[in-house]
């Protein structure tokens, strides 16, 4: 549910959680956990800090960080 909860059971989320994590560097991410930082960005508590499809936009002074 929401990316939070499974019905499958933990060896298949963690194969398919590590087949995301070798997809992800293949791309040239080198975060150790890209899709755990990537929730961060979906808090209230961090309301300056948003992610659009142009990339993480500093909201209080309208300006583009990456």
């Amino acid at each position: 549910l929401a990316g939070i909860m499974s019905d499958q059971n933990l060896t298949s989320v963690r194969t398919k959680l590590e087949e995301l994590h070798d997809i992800a560097a293949s791309l040239g991410i080198k975060l150790k956990e890209p899709f755990m930082t990537l929730s961060f960005l979906t808090l209230s508590v961090i309301p300056e800090l948003k992610i659009t499809d142009k990339g993480l936009v500093d909201v209080r002074h309208s300006k583009l960080i990456t």
